[in-house]
């Protein structure tokens, strides 16, 4: 969920204009104390009690016990299952995967190079459309570096019409209790830009307890192509702001994190998890390095579903036929 402290940070930032890191310190008390005075806190929305008004303690004196914390909305499980990394013309392994999407209804996602090698009109007409192409009414894509092969990635966005947002690469929805948010790797995504002005908007326009992030670069990797500092700034505020979830491709691997800070360090139950997905049916890569944090890892095509539930999500990555790996588990919202 969007922890109390988060939302707070992610104010402060749409106030300040600026990052939390340097916002300075009478700022932050405002924002702060503006905050608590409305009511800030978990499980805001239609379904949410009215705030209600802070209370004026004087020096020395007792507060009363707080009432209970309001009652979350129950939502129904939706699934939200897919992979990046995809159609490579002349293999196989985009139908392989595709015929695992035949069999699982919900909402597709794609972590980026939808098609290979340069995400060109052609290559989505002839590798992708007659795969992955088939479920593209219920696809909510985001773009790679190879969808980038084409000027302005033109191709992408007029084979994916508006589930691929309004141009700019990223966009946000809702499936059941969870916001969902569809980043760009491939544009600025570091403090100050519009992609990031753009993120704290939407978690606080949008306030709930579980929420999920997914773009193409890997913020951390044991596979060849290795980090990509560039997507530190956004890992920050997915982790200060309490998304649960942080889906990535690039590497042709599956890769499953522990939770961790901002720092990408171990924080069990307050940390964000990150899942690599690049498993669609492109050439997989070989391991190359292990990450101290990864838990599961394995270098063969399938797709990851997860079951997004009102207050956890389950995983699971289903491997083609003959993968030979499995893994799944659960794990309650922050």
């Amino acid at each position: 969920m969007y922890a109390d402290l988060g939302r707070l940070l992610v104010a402060a930032r749409l106030l300040s204009g600026q990052s939390m890191r340097r916002l300075p310190q009478p700022a932050l008390a405002v924002v702060l104390v503006v905050a608590v005075a409305a009511g800030c806190g978990r499980g805001a929305g239609p379904a949410a009690p009215s705030p209600v008004p802070a209370r004026v303690v004087p020096p020395g004196a007792t507060p009363a016990p707080a009432g209970p914390a309001p009652a979350i909305p129950y939502a129904p499980p939706e699934t939200l299952v897919g992979a990046g990394d995809i159609a490579m013309c002349g293999r196989g392994g985009a139908e392989e995967t595709a015929r695992l999407l035949d069999a699982m209804p919900g909402t597709i996602f794609t972590t980026g190079d939808n098609t290979y090698p340069t995400g060109s009109v052609r290559s989505f007409r002839e590798c992708y459309e007659p795969t992955w192409g088939r479920h593209k009414h219920r696809t909510r894509p985001s773009p790679g570096n190879h969808d980038y092969g084409e000027p302005g990635a033109l191709p992408y966005y007029e084979y994916f019409g508006a589930n691929a947002g309004d141009g700019r690469g990223y966009y946000s929805y809702t499936l059941g209790a969870w916001l969902v948010l569809s980043l760009n790797s491939n544009v600025a995504a570091d403090d100050g830009s519009a992609q990031m002005r753009w993120v704290d908007h939407e978690i606080a326009s949008h306030p709930t307890r579980c929420a999920l992030a997914y773009w193409h670069h890997p913020v951390v990797t044991s596979g060849p192509n290795g980090d990509n500092p560039h997507m530190r700034a956004m890992w920050r505020t997915m982790v200060s702001a309490g998304v649960d979830v942080v889906l990535a491709g690039h590497d042709h691997i599956y890769e499953r994190y522990g939770e961790m800070d901002e720092h990408l360090g171990p924080a069990p139950g307050t940390g964000t998890r990150q899942f690599i997905v690049g498993t669609g049916g492109a050439t997989p890569y070989d391991l190359v390095r292990l990450q101290p944090l990864s838990e599961a890892r394995t270098a063969v095509l399938g797709v990851l579903k997860l079951t997004l539930r009102h207050d956890r999500y389950d995983w699971q990555f289903v491997g083609v036929p003959g993968a030979g790996f499995h893994d799944a588990g659960t794990t309650s919202c922050r």
